[in-house]
């Protein structure tokens, strides 16, 4: 058995802490009143992090609310039959465009043309009557003033001549009535349309209000959205809302505010407007689905920083900015992601430097050192 006397104190304890302590012992040998060696140091958060950092920029960006609606054709109407009869022919068909006043079908046309030459030949008929009764007329009222006529002679002649006014009237009227039915027996386009939908075919037997076409005005589109009330006092008419249709992905359509509904929606909070959309080359159709901006305020001076820089603690986005080499945690309030950089709507200044890695290694007053990124 191996005996050691050990004179130190603190080497003597060792024995009972392990091996390595009793070796330090051994080895450095002990001096009266000397201290035991200090164990060893981990990394305190004094020493530096490497990082790679970047500047916050600023960029002229507008200001806009996301929307998502339906175009809706700025005129629709279902043109009917004015007449009754049957409908001889149909001259459009759903897809064809057509101008205002365009004859699109004839209902019964040559029944309704005959009708108005029978009430031309009243015409003529009561006029010829009118003009007899008004020379008897002035006969009577000779011979009255001869004293030949008699009183009861001369009335007559007034009442008829009176009457025979009365009934050219009533002839013009009915005439008025025929020539009318006859424009009517044509059906006309009431403005520059597209035919949505043929109703009704020629065979058909129709009645003032029977419904022969559905047309749409898809020169002109309305775009209706709806927006959040908190947004009520941005939306205003004459702003531009640019949008995009599954049809045309890579092309934007721009439209102008024309209506804004002065109602919210109690359920859904919720308020409609509406933009006007020229659509001349008649590439969207109406119904399509589109998601776009309202643009509130064109080229707003917007604060950007890389988008690796920014992380989410507790449900709060953040970011490391890096002031005299020691970094600093700060809340941000983020906006869009934009060309894969963060939009700051607000906690970062344009020019203050950012940490861009090296993040999970960072907490606030850590000092930092630039590292600079491989090629």
């Amino acid at each position: 058995m191996i005996r050691m006397r050990i004179k130190c104190p603190w080497a003597r304890r060792a024995v009972f802490a392990g091996v390595p302590a009793l070796v330090l012992a051994l080895g450095g040998g002990c001096k009266p009143g000397e201290a035991p060696p200090a164990p060893p140091r981990e990394s305190s958060a004094s020493t530096p992090v490497p990082i790679t950092v970047a500047t916050a920029v600023s960029a002229p960006v507008d200001r806009t609310l996301p929307v998502v609606g339906t175009l809706f054709a700025k005129d629709e109407a279902t043109v009917a039959a004015e007449v009754e009869g049957k409908l001889e022919k149909t001259m459009a068909e759903f897809g064809d465009r057509l101008r205002q006043d365009q004859p699109v079908a004839l209902v019964d046309t040559d029944s309704y043309t005959a009708l108005a030459a029978q009430a031309s030949a009243r015409v003529a008929q009561a006029r010829a009557a009118a003009v007899s009764a008004g020379r008897d007329l002035g006969r009577q009222v000779e011979l009255r003033r001869t004293g030949i006529a008699s009183p009861a002679d001369h009335d007559a002649a007034v009442a008829n001549a009176d009457q025979s006014r009365a009934a050219l009237k009533a002839a013009e009227a009915a005439e008025t009535v025929a020539r009318l039915n006859v424009e009517r027996s044509r059906v006309r386009a009431p403005f520059d349309a597209a035919v949505a939908e043929r109703i009704a075919g020629a065979g058909d037997y129709v009645k003032p209000g029977t419904p022969l076409f559905r047309i749409v005005n898809d020169d002109v589109l309305k775009f209706i959205v709806q927006a959040p009330e908190s947004h009520a006092p941005n939306v205003r008419k004459d702003l531009p809302v640019v949008f995009t249709v599954d049809a045309y992905p890579a092309r934007s359509f721009e439209g102008r505010v024309f209506l804004v509904s002065p109602q919210v929606n109690a359920a859904t909070r919720m308020f409609a407007f509406g933009a006007l959309v020229p659509n001349a080359d008649h590439a969207l159709k109406a119904g399509t689905f589109a998601r776009g901006e309202l643009i509130l305020e064109p080229a707003v001076p917007t604060v950007f920083v890389p988008l690796e820089s920014v992380f989410s603690s507790s449900g709060i986005s953040r970011v490391f900015v890096v002031t005299n080499d020691v970094a600093r945690l700060r809340g941000i309030v983020p906006g869009r992601v934009r060309d894969g950089r963060q939009e700051i709507l607000g906690g970062v200044a344009a020019g203050e430097v950012v940490a861009t890695s090296g993040l999970s290694k960072l907490r606030d007053g850590q000092p930092v050192v630039l590292r600079v990124p491989s090629p």
